[in-house]
């Protein structure tokens, strides 16, 4: 009985000490049926502003704020002399709950529902009035994605470009750690009345499937594997099993001592 009882421990020791797994990313190529191509993803490039959406604004001709067009000051003049104008001293402008911002020199104008281009270029046509060809950047600048599960460093990743992919994501969270199922990675769109993707990273035609791209708000889940799994399993199982064991050999040694 005491035997058994030290084999069983032994494989439970070595079942929790199991060497690391490699991750095998894009090593596979098979063909999916529900791989859509890239060029029909919804992403941060048709996403439509929202109230409370942040918009980074700077003039790109002279990387300042939006041109602050002082009272009676002439089109060149106000072209030369840019402040910066925006919220608490920087260039971000949050968008209010009826969809406008308030702008140097323009006030309120309505914002809510454009994408990033259509506002930039509603913004640059206002100004454009004033001054001669003014050269804007508009930038969403809170849109960000949730990475949980098997990585590295969960947490939230701001999205700074219009088409930022899963793999981009998953790298600036440290990547995958040594129990993730690179097969099954999990995007659910919380935009898309939680919708959710499953993505197979091993699977090297993933790189051409339209929903690596991610959108903002997305929450992004990777699994465990079979192997981290189990391991998990069996180590429940000894805590489970452990105090029952422990009342058996005290048992086993009281009774051996009795019979001396």
């Amino acid at each position: 009985m005491r035997r058994l009882l030290i084999l069983w421990f032994a494989s439970v020791l070595l079942a929790s000490c199991s060497n690391k797994q490699d991750q095998y990313l894009f090593e596979r190529k098979e063909a999916a049926a529900d791989i859509k191509p890239a060029d029909t993803i919804a992403n941060i490039t048709n996403y439509h502003i929202r109230p409370q959406d942040i918009l980074q604004i700077t003039n790109v001709q002279n990387n300042r704020s939006i041109i602050d067009q002082q009272a009676g000051a002439g089109s060149a003049q106000a072209g030369q002399s840019l402040q910066t104008t925006g919220e608490n001293g920087n260039n971000n402008y949050t968008v209010d709950d009826d969809g406008t911002i308030g702008l140097p020199a323009l006030g309120r104008i309505q914002i809510a529902g454009l994408t990033r281009t259509e506002a930039r270029k509603r913004i640059e046509d206002l100004y454009g009035k004033e001054l001669k060809h003014p050269l804007l950047e508009v930038k969403i600048v809170n849109l960000k994605v949730t990475v949980a599960g098997e990585v590295k460093s969960p947490g939230n990743v701001p999205l700074v470009k219009d088409r930022t992919t899963l793999i981009e994501v998953i790298g600036e969270a440290g990547g995958l750690t040594e129990k993730a199922n690179e097969k099954m990675v999990k995007i659910i769109r919380t935009n898309q009345h939680a919708k959710v993707d499953k993505l197979d990273l091993s699977n090297i035609n993933t790189l051409s499937d339209s929903r690596i791209f991610v959108q903002n708000d997305d929450i992004i889940y990777v699994l465990q594997n079979k192997k981290a799994v189990r391991n998990n399993n069996l180590q429940n199982l000894s805590l489970v099993i452990q105090p029952f064991l422990l009342l058996v050999n005290t048992a086993l040694i009281i009774y051996t001592f009795a019979r001396r």
